[in-house]
């Protein structure tokens, strides 16, 4: 049964292609594949993130407060209609991750996100106290689908310890149309040919193999978020007045737009 509930630390690490080879050499000795990688080097990622007409939640979390949250469904390679799928709330509070998600169809995610039909919490694969924490995320902020973003993924667990994870990730693609995760991983690069985001998760204490091979390969932390990083990337795309805008000139535009409308009612 896949894991539903996760609490840990995770730490990113942006490198290029001789660094990740290099890293990749050292891990034998230290870590295995995913089973989702047996037989292959990567495995698919999909989500569609979910967000507030006005983007609120990415918003919020590309301030970088205490606390943030999000609301993404998952795929693990493209499905089929009929596939299961995962919905996932993930919470950070003060560095500390949150994640809660449960298996459904991808039929059935789909009828309950875009037309409010429920599924049948009896079955098997519905963790049902983590669809009702969905149920109220969903409710209270009314949700849309906002982008889809994939990636290509390289996963290790830790031979001795299950807890300490690291995963590769490149090839990642984003898109605001077809947001449908059975159309395909098409979409615009947010990271160049050659470039992997490393992410380490944990729950405790990283091991001292770890950190020393870090300092070896002059590996250092960033701060990178793919949902951020497309956020940021559309709405420098988007023109106003035949001109080009920041953020700040966009959120602007944007509240003055909704209160002209909410004039109108």
């Amino acid at each position: 049964m896949a894991i539903e509930v996760f609490n840990r630390d995770e730490k990113k690490y942006m490198m290029n292609e001789k660094t990740y080879n290099q890293l990749l050499l050292r891990l034998d000795d230290y870590m295995e594949l995913d089973a989702y990688n047996v037989g292959q080097e990567f495995y698919s990622i999909s989500n569609i993130y979910y967000d507030t007409i006005d983007d609120t939640l990415i918003r919020n979390s590309i301030e970088k407060p205490v606390y943030r949250e999000k609301l993404r469904m998952r795929s693990y390679g493209i499905p089929s209609i009929e596939d299961q799928v995962y919905i996932e709330i993930k919470k950070k509070y003060n560095g500390k991750v949150n994640k809660r998600r449960t298996a459904i169809k991808l039929a059935e995610a789909y009828d309950y996100f875009n037309n409010d039909i429920y599924p049948d919490l009896n079955q098997n694969q519905i963790n049902k106290q983590v669809f009702n924490e969905i149920d109220y995320f969903k409710n209270f902020y009314n949700v849309v689908p906002k982008v889809h973003i994939s990636y290509d993924r390289r996963a290790y667990f830790e031979k001795n310890d299950g807890n300490f994870r690291l995963t590769f990730d490149t090839n990642i693609k984003a898109r605001r149309e077809n947001i449908k995760l059975e159309a395909g991983n098409d979409g615009e690069r947010l990271l160049e040919d050659g470039k992997f985001l490393m992410e380490v998760k944990i729950s405790n204490a990283a091991p001292i193999w770890f950190t020393r091979l870090m300092s070896e390969l002059n590996i250092y932390p960033t701060s990178f978020s793919k949902y951020a990083s497309e956020y940021k990337s559309y709405v420098n795309k988007i023109i106003i007045k035949g001109e080009q805008i920041c953020l700040n000139q966009y959120l602007q535009q944007l509240q003055r737009t909704q209160f002209q409308l909410a004039q109108q009612f």
